[in-house]
């Protein structure tokens, strides 16, 4: 009898859904998208609309063949990749690599990998959407057409290897533009006045000085607070009106994909990038005990608070039961969805409320059981009655100036024994603040009065967490796209992230410039929220996907042929100061290289002295001191100084160009800089005889010789792996080609053996391969790493528990 064939993204995703369906299924992972436009060429005909050239990606050829091989034999085939644009891309190109292969070929969609919804899915299968895949290859092909017409104005104008994107580049602009604001905020000084009271009964409080006269009030100095305390020193403070209210603090939605890497931000300190990739694997499927593989969460890609009515009917049931009649409101909560919501699915949930966070622990690594009770508490939150506070509210007269103190109390938690609301810090926004009990006229005791001095703040740099809350509002990207976005800004070096908030680099700043004066279009924040609209009208089928490229095409292509006349040449473009050389005596000029601007000699290549500035408030250049050390050069005994290079600062001897010698350097408790100890081995140099000691460079560690720069021999560091060739006594090492990394043996060309994965030393546990390998599957917009085998004939693979991500 011939099996159904089911095609999914991931290993994973296919180990739980072919536990679900059976013996009568055969379910294989496509490893994410099968095919792409060329990597080396814009892939899209823009003179014949827009026809996109796609080609298989490299090294899924194998993966097609399997999959077209199974699809002969197999009855009907499942397309079962995620149910969002680029799932529903991945379903479309496989689509069309099976071509006539397949008898029958079905699309299948769910919202949660469970038994009931994958069994309903399989009983409803539908066709693949077009209108969909449109939107996707709208977006895939704009995105190709602005990097691929734009990096390379970039390399022209500024330098080689930038790059540009539609809507990365709008983030980097909104970061561009807060630090702007933040350079310019000029703090104001202005005071508070708080004084400590006591009543009849305990305990003290605080009260602050609200009203001056009836208004606001509001203290700009120190000269203001003294009159003020001059004025009420030994004056009567009297209670002169009690306010006391109840209110109600209500549940917050379940989380949709923006909300919860916020607060998995604020609350876990997670990345969005980390956030999404715990996600997918609570989504794709957890081993549980007896109960096996199953997804824990719902889709997590998602901007809907939409609940599915068996959800809500479950978690009632589990409110009731768990925390009792009181908790539980007369009728569900619904609320209401963000004006640019697609709804395509449910908000993020637990699969099952009945699986309780303590439930699952024992089968989830830290991060994962984290992530998973932060859902969990939020949804059934969400479905709670609300919290119920006391609030008094205390106002106390002194001649013209009115102080007031307030507390709180919770009369019923509600909702709030599982879930509070969080602020940027992560501090709860609810608590208790007791106000002892008052009587009006009652006259209060004076325990201390403390003015303070305040300035105000400039607005906050931007953290992840409220980046992806300012994209979101302004319609700049999707749920997929937030965690990419915020990657991509920081590979590309044009932001980094510092105490956990975001900085434009010079680099960053100056392409930013660059583009928004040159294409104001592209780089305008409502024109990309515009756009981001119209993919959505070519997904709903009301708007013609080629017809909307062909509109921004011709604004984009008129725009560029102007900036390749009109954009600044960073290259050429050099400033003249009167600063003179202390080497040569010839005029220093400003020049913009890696890391912003610096000053060079006009002689330059006859000399090559190079300083660091900064520009004051004025503009005024002021070089930086060189930044001394008690390091001698090793070579030529000269003083090491620290200098900031591509990668980082280091030491470097003054005596340069004559002598080259560099070192890399630490600082020790103190903070004071010197150089790091060459890390010893007990292997020796077959050139000179010289011991050779562990050096770090750019692509990592590396064994050199300790009679540099006399011997320049240099070895490569074993990654803890035998070459696995018969007769080899080589060993694996890490090696570069053309940018890129691969895995080979220490003795070619002797031996050829070479791995585009990374070797790890450990057998194949079914097939007996010497070793296994590192493998990165594509999930959505973000790459997911996993453990598998080398031999082709051999299908094992293993999840890796810890995955790190830097934020």
């Amino acid at each position: 009898m011939a099996k159904s064939l089911v095609i999914v993204e991931s290993p994973s995703k296919a180990k739980t859904i072919n536990k679900f369906l059976g013996k009568n299924y055969k379910v294989v992972a496509s490893v994410g998208h099968v095919r792409d436009l060329p990597k080396k060429e814009l892939g899209v005909d823009v003179e014949n609309d827009f026809e996109p050239k796609y080609v298989t990606i490299r090294g899924k050829g194998k993966v097609l063949s399997e999959i077209r091989n199974a699809a002969k034999t197999a009855d009907a085939v499942y397309l079962a990749p995620d149910f969002d644009r680029e799932g529903e891309a991945i379903a479309w190109h496989l689509a069309h690599a099976l071509g006539d292969r397949a008898k029958e070929i079905y699309r299948v969609v769910f919202n949660e990998i469970t038994k009931k919804a994958i069994a309903e899915a399989f009983q409803h299968p539908g066709r693949i959407d077009e209108n969909r895949v449109n939107a996707q290859q709208a977006r895939r092909i704009l995105d190709r057409v602005v990097g691929y017409k734009l990096s390379p104005l970039l390399w022209e104008k500024v330098r080689r290897g930038l790059s540009a994107g539609r809507v990365q580049s709008v983030a980097v602009r909104l970061v561009c533009e807060r630090e702007a604001e933040v350079q310019a905020f000029k703090p104001v000084e202005y005071w508070s006045i708080t004084a400590e009271l006591e009543g009849a009964a305990p305990p003290p409080f605080e009260a602050k000085l609200h009203k001056i006269k009836g208004k606001k009030a509001e203290i700009h100095n120190q000269e203001e607070s003294d009159r003020i305390l001059e004025a009420i020193y030994g004056k009567e403070f009297r209670v002169t009106r009690i306010t006391k209210k109840q209110k109600k603090r209500n549940p917050v939605a379940p989380y949709t994909t923006s909300k919860l890497q916020m607060d998995a931000s604020r609350k876990l300190g997670f990345s969005a990038k980390k956030t999404m990739m715990i996600a997918q694997r609570l989504y794709e499927g957890v081993s549980v005990g007896e109960e096996g593989s199953v997804g824990l969460i719902t889709y997590m890609r998602t901007d809907s608070t939409r609940i599915a009515k068996e959800a809500i009917d479950e978690v009632r049931g589990l409110v009731l039961e768990k925390f009792g009649p009181d908790y539980l409101p007369g009728k569900p909560r619904v609320y209401a969805k963000g004006k640019k919501a697609q709804d395509a699915h449910e908000a993020i949930r637990p699969t099952s409320s009945l699986r309780e966070p303590a439930k699952v622990q024992p089968y989830l690594e830290r991060d994962a059981f984290r992530l998973y009770q932060l859902i969990w508490n939020r949804f059934v939150a969400s479905q709670m009655n609300p919290a119920v506070l006391d609030t008094v509210s205390v106002d106390i007269d002194v001649d013209d100036y009115t102080f007031r103190g307030t507390g709180s109390l919770i009369r019923f938690k509600g909702f709030m024994t599982l879930y509070l609301e969080g602020t940027e810090e992560g501090e709860a926004l609810e608590g208790e603040k007791i106000l002892p009990p008052l009587k009006e006229e009652e006259v209060l005791a004076v325990k201390k009065i403390d003015p303070k001095q305040h300035f105000t703040q400039p607005p906050p740099r931007y953290s992840e967490a409220t980046l992806v809350k300012d994209l979101e509002e302004k319609g700049i990207g999707r749920p997929s796209t937030y965690a990419a976005i915020l990657s991509t800004i920081q590979d590309r070096k044009y932001v980094e992230l510092r105490e956990k908030r975001f900085h434009p680099t010079p680099l960053g700043v100056l392409v930013n410039s660059l583009l928004v004066e040159n294409f104001p279009d592209i780089l305008n924040v409502e024109f990309t929220a515009n756009m981001e609209g119209e993919l959505d009208r070519i997904e709903e089928g009301t708007a013609d996907w080629k017809a909307t490229l062909k509109i921004f095409y011709e604004k984009f292509i008129d725009d560029l042929e102007k900036a390749k006349v009109t954009m600044r040449d960073v290259k050429k473009d050099v400033e003249e100061t009167d600063i003179p050389c202390e080497k040569c005596g010839g005029k220093m000029v400003i020049k913009w290289g890696y890391n912003g601007e610096f000053l060079a000699c006009s002689t330059y290549p006859d000399c090559k002295n190079t300083k660091d500035f900064l520009r004051d408030d004025s503009g005024e250049i002021r070089i930086m001191e060189v930044e001394k050390t008690d390091e001698v050069c090793p070579q030529c005994g000269a003083e090491m100084v620290v200098k900031k290079g591509r990668y980082g600062k280091f030491l470097a001897c003054t005596k340069y160009p004559d002598c080259k010698t560099t070192r890399r350097m630490v600082q020790d408790e103190t903070g004071k800089v010197k150089a790091a100890e060459d890390e010893k081995t007990d292997e020796i140099c077959e050139k000179c005889g010289s011991p050779m000691t562990v050096r770090h460079g750019r692509y990592g560690k590396f064994l050199g010789c300790s009679g540099y720069p006399k011997c320049k021999n240099i070895k490569p560091i074993s990654i803890g792996v035998d070459c696995p060739e018969e007769s080899c006594d080589g060993f694996v090492v890490q090696k570069m080609f053309r940018g890129r990394t691969f895995y080979g043996c220490s003795n070619y060309p002797k031996c050829k053996f070479n791995s585009k994965q990374r070797p790890i030393n450990e057998p194949c546990p079914d097939c007996g391969a010497v070793f296994l390998v590192e493998r990165f599957r594509k999930e959505g917009e973000e790459y997911h790493k996993f453990i598998g085998c080398p031999n082709k004939e051999c299908d094992y693979t293993r999840e890796i528990e810890e995955v790190a991500v830097n934020g």
